[in-house]
């Protein structure tokens, strides 16, 4: 008989970064209220767990982030004057963000890292498995990453977290996974991690990008976890101790992707979504796609 595993519900996005990379862009708007074509790329983030059946999502923000709360709550002023002027489709849009989850926040206050940004949910999810949505990163709505690892936990239990092949140079910058292969293709039991190893060092091309589907005995591990790289609370340092003793909180498996992924925390990498998601856009497409051909035929 297949064992039965807790449904999923809640999601958490940490969103107390600084975003120091989109300096001064970011000096007095978070980050994460950039806009990715005419979408702040948080609302992404929030539509893909609500997309995986996660809809109470809880916020780890910090000083400065008021308008992430703004943002998806009313803004009666505003609908007011769009009802006025009769602009349904403006108001459906404004409305669209408020409507999305039940939102709840949660201030981190210290910046000790991601492991710390993940404990301060624990009085909200509880003894229940939860999704963990870096907002840096924009999956693809057409591939549905989430809600695959959410079903991996549900058949599993224990821990799932996503995985992508990186060119070997490259895997310094992420965390670094020892993995197995499973009867399933994209599918690996995770044997071992470790956060941005020097290439020589890593067991594999295997990253970490930011999804996770995790069991709440992580929480009482990352209680424990000494501030590791760069002296923060590293939640790789706590998945590694979960990955090598199944008793404490289940197994660890990863799921490599092989999709569409944008990295919105790199200045390239968020110029090259916003040109890739305005030219699949019905509305935009088109024309955008037209001048984009006359002006890359003109420099080259």
């Amino acid at each position: 008989m297949t064992e039965s595993h807790p449904t999923i519900t809640k999601a958490v996005i940490p969103a107390a970064g600084l975003g120091t990379r989109f300096l001064p862009a970011t000096k007095a708007t978070p980050k994460e209220m950039l806009p990715v074509v005419d979408k702040p790329a948080i609302q992404y983030v929030v539509e893909e767990a609500v997309a995986a059946g996660l809809s109470d999502v809880l916020m780890v923000t910090g000083r400065n982030k008021r308008p992430l709360e703004d943002h998806f709550d009313r803004n009666y002023e505003l609908e007011e004057a769009l009802v006025r002027k009769g602009d349904q489709n403006r108001l459906a849009k404004v409305q669209e963000s408020s409507d999305l989850a039940t939102m709840h926040y949660v201030r981190q206050g210290d910046p000790k890292g991601l492991g710390h940004a993940v404990l301060c949910a624990a009085p909200h999810v509880g003894s229940e498995p939860f999704a963990v949505l870096l907002g840096d990163d924009l999956i693809d709505a057409r591939d549905p990453l989430l809600q695959r690892m959410v079903d991996i936990q549900a058949r599993e239990g224990g821990s799932v977290i996503a995985l992508m092949e990186v060119d070997p140079a490259q895997i310094h910058m992420y965390g670094c996974a020892a993995a197995e292969p499973t009867g399933e293709g994209d599918v690996v039991k995770v044997t071992g991690l470790v956060e941005k190893p020097e290439p020589a060092d890593a067991p594999s091309n295997l990253a970490i990008i930011g999804r996770y589907v995790l069991d709440p005995a992580v929480f009482d591990v990352l209680r424990k976890t000494e501030p590791g790289r760069g002296g923060e609370i590293q939640l790789t340092d706590a998945l590694q101790q979960l990955a090598a003793d199944e008793k404490i909180g289940g197994p660890v498996h990863g799921v490599v992707f092989k999709g569409r992924r944008y990295d919105t925390g790199d200045r390239g990498d968020y110029l090259r979504a916003i040109v890739r998601l305005a030219c699949e856009r019905e509305d935009l497409g088109p024309d955008f796609r037209a001048w984009l051909r006359s002006y890359v035929t003109e420099e080259m």
